[in-house]
């Protein structure tokens, strides 16, 4: 029976070579360079070839590409492996110990095979048939490694000289990448062979070279190993103890000081694919020796790699001659001369160029303004229309509560708070320049929540379809959602919204607050349960009232709640923001004491924000940075990027499902922080919109969202919920304010064409 072999993929590399196509955010094992698919995926499937005997097959790669990797991997089964990320960069002995690690634990001292990522070769069998040739020697204790016959004078490979004839020979030594003179040498000598960066080894072999020649290399990546972290996504190594490991390469660490070395040379043709000379070399060419990739017209061409994304390329008369035509970059160089690039990304990295890290591409925008086409269109194209037209009860009055995904009404009763976010969101939109009805939509609703007002000029909590009260409890939350609708309504325009916020007010302080004035209660009837989320809205409100009337008593309000937010709110040793207090401020017993929420920690943080600029208690812009980072580092699904519903204090998941409107308040965080004397957050903009857009606006019908994802990316949405509306307007709103005037160089590619082909069925909640 053949013998398993643990296939271990390293995937961590950048590609610089092949800049401007591979960059830090999208290297070259993600794209597809000779026509097969990803140079991941090709890899992966290489490894699953092995026509006999078990091949687990796991990746190690950077925590920052898993979504990448994931997306992969999709329908690939890894065979019993995993997939084990890197929180950073530590070069290739620290993977290779962590393969070995793994080995060790899974299956004792079994074989182990690691490749890179980002090779050609030819065909799977003659692969396969090589690494077998190699077994017999890895069993028997030694360190194999495959050596490719050169075909030329190569000075881009490292070298390996061997000795002795047949399928396995010894290593004499490893020599570096040679000039073109002693490169000639190697190649007649006929003892030299190109290093194809491929290992074969028993674990344990490998584990005792480690612990000889790199003792601290493989004491810390065990203690990394040890206290990795796994999920349904793959294992995930600790920052801190993977960053303490050396970085340096296996062949300085282990091979250049291990003896008994064996080399198979390959049966295969093979390419690392390092320079764009070397895909001239294996890609199919025209009659003239031309490859053209992408939008090119090359006339009286010769010999030449052109490639084009987005743009045309136009040439006359080159030979030798590599161009390489990006969004936002383009290399040019004679082919011989294309290993060279390195020189340009090495002075870019030097002048703090984003062109060598970000790459422009519909789900990596990092450009400032980049997504404003497709935000503009739309809030203003789709989103605005729809919901201004069948959003609205033409015959009750007021909003529907919620949508199906074919924008059909689903009648249910109305909460006051979907009301008041509904004007609020009209209101955001007149001002903001957008042409539809809104004065008659501001007016619609606040005459509906009118019917709502109870006794003692409060509002009740719920209506029914016709505006009859349905929950008469008065609630400081839906409060503070009427009084920032009645704020934003004001500074629209709306004759009745200024009366109706002092009434409002006037109910506030004698009937919702607290008696010992240390915040309000959570209902007019009071209860022994406090949430710090009507707060954050009254805050939110309060400062509405502020920018619509320039009032400084409106910040004398807010300031009240900006004090219970720094003497109780906030837990300063774990940058969380508490849910659930007792009568006393006190945090609830149980789960409730622990439950945080990453979306409330982004709107604390705008909310900061927008408080110290107005009062000039510039330290909280310091506790908005902590919200902010504990729910970036604590609070997202590492298999989506998106913000969980709830994670405990200590940052363990509660509610796994990813709701629509804390990326939203993502997106306005990072714009409020941004500029505030700290790290540079227009990348960060720009990325927490793709995550909302790419998993919650673009696979629904226009002008709709999917509200609900579960941990694994399956949408849990059966309806599109009215409330989020204010959420998503607001948020984009501000992103088009703050982007105003950026220097777009490029643009989004437009929206697909889903009007007539998404269905109802296709968003039904999953179990």
């Amino acid at each position: 029976m053949a013998e398993r072999i643990s296939c271990f993929v390293m995937s961590g590399g950048v590609g610089s070579r092949l800049w401007p196509l591979s960059r830090e955010d999208n290297p070259k094992q993600f794209h597809d360079l000779a026509g097969h698919g990803s140079m991941l995926a090709g890899t992966v499937r290489r490894l699953k070839a092995r026509p006999a005997g078990e091949a687990p097959i796991h990746l190690i790669a950077s925590e920052r590409h898993a979504e990448r990797v994931r997306a992969d991997m999709t329908g690939i089964d890894l065979a019993g492996g995993r997939a084990i990320f890197e929180p950073a960069a530590r070069n290739t002995a620290a993977a290779v110990a962590v393969a070995a690690l793994e080995t060790i634990a899974t299956y004792g001292d079994g074989l182990v095979l690691v490749v890179p990522s980002d090779h050609e070769i030819s065909t799977d069998k003659q692969f396969w048939e090589t690494v077998e040739k190699g077994i017999p020697a890895a069993r028997a204790g030694k360190l194999v490694v495959f050596g490719i016959p050169p075909a030329h004078p190569e000075t881009g490979y490292g070298y390996i000289e061997a000795t002795g004839e047949g399928d396995v020979r010894d290593v004499a030594r490893f020599v570096e990448k040679p000039d073109l003179e002693t490169a000639r040498t190697y190649l007649a000598a006929g003892t030299f062979f190109w290093n194809a960066g491929i290992f074969l080894f028993r674990a344990g072999v490998m584990r005792e070279a480690f612990r000889r020649y790199q003792p601290t290399i493989w004491e810390r990546a065990e203690r990394a190993f040890v206290a990795a972290v796994s999920n349904v996504s793959g294992t995930y190594l600790p920052h801190g103890l993977y960053s303490a490991i050396p970085s340096v390469s296996i062949d300085y660490a282990i091979m250049e000081h291990a003896s008994g070395i064996a080399m198979v040379p390959a049966s295969f043709r093979w390419s690392d694919l390092g320079s764009w000379q070397s895909l001239l070399d294996i890609s199919s060419t025209d009659v003239n020796g031309n490859v053209a990739v992408g939008d090119v017209v090359a006339i009286d061409c010769e010999h030449s790699y052109l490639r084009s994304q987005g743009r045309l390329l136009s040439v006359i008369g080159l030979k030798d001659v590599a161009i390489v035509a990006t969004a936002d970059a383009t290399f040019v160089a004679p082919v011989a001369k294309s290993q060279e690039v390195k020189r340009i990304v090495e002075q870019l990295e030097k002048s703090g160029r984003l062109e060598t890290k970000f790459t422009p591409a519909y789900d990596r925008v990092l450009l400032p303004g980049a997504w404003r086409q497709r935000v503009a269109h739309w809030l203003f194209e789709e989103t605005l229309p729809l919901w201004s037209t069948a959003g609205v009860d033409e015959r009750h009055g007021g909003f529907h509560e919620a949508l199906s995904f074919e924008a059909v009404p689903i009648m249910k009763p109305k909460r006051m708070r979907t009301m008041a976010r509904q004007v609020y969101a009209f209101s955001v939109a007149k001002l903001r320049g957008w042409n539809g009805d809104a004065d008659r939509l501001i007016a619609h609703g606040i005459e509906f929540m009118q019917k709502g007002r109870t006794k003692r000029g409060g509002w009740a909590r719920v209506q029914h379809v016709d505006g009859t009260i349905a929950d008469g409890c008065e609630d400081a939350y839906d409060h503070a959602c009427v009084l920032l609708a009645l704020a934003q309504a004001h500074q629209a325009g709306n004759p009745d919204a200024l009366r109706l916020g002092e009434e409002t007010f006037a109910f506030l302080d004698a009937h919702l607050e607290d008696e010992r004035l240390t915040g309000f209660l959570e209902t007019s009837e009071g209860t022994e349960l406090r949430r710090t989320n009507p707060h954050m809205h009254l805050l939110e409100a309060f400062l509405a009232w502020h920018a619509a009337t320039g009032e400084r008593a409106y910040l004398r309000r807010a300031a009240s709640i900006i004090e219970l937010f720094r003497s109780h709110f906030f837990d300063a040793e774990s940058w969380t923001l508490g849910e659930y207090f007792d009568n006393a401020w006190k945090p609830a017993s149980g789960e409730k004491g622990e439950w945080t929420e990453p979306g409330h920690h982004f709107e604390w943080a705008s909310l900061l924000v927008e408080f110290a600029a107005k009062s000039r208690q510039t330290d909280l812009i310091a506790f908005a940075r902590k919200l902010y980072a504990s729910a970036i580092a604590n609070g997202l699904n590492r298999s989506t990027g998106l913000a969980y519903g709830a994670v405990s204090r200590s940052a363990l998941p509660l509610d796994l499902i990813s709701r629509s409107w804390p990326q939203a308040e993502a997106v306005k965080a990072a714009i409020a922080l941004e500029g505030t004397g700290g790290p540079d957050l227009k990348p960060e903009i720009e990325a927490r919109v793709g995550h909302l857009f790419r998993w919650h606006v673009d696979p629904a019908p226009l002008g709709m969202w999917i509200d609900r994802i579960d941990e694994k990316g399956r949408v849990v949405a059966s309806e599109v919920p009215a409330s989020i509306f204010y959420h998503l307007v607001t948020a984009l709103m501000q992103y088009l304010d703050k982007t105003e005037g950026a220097a777009v160089v490029y643009q989004l590619p437009a929206a697909p064409d889903r009007a007539s082909a998404v269905k109802s069925s296709d968003f039904k909640a999953t179990a």
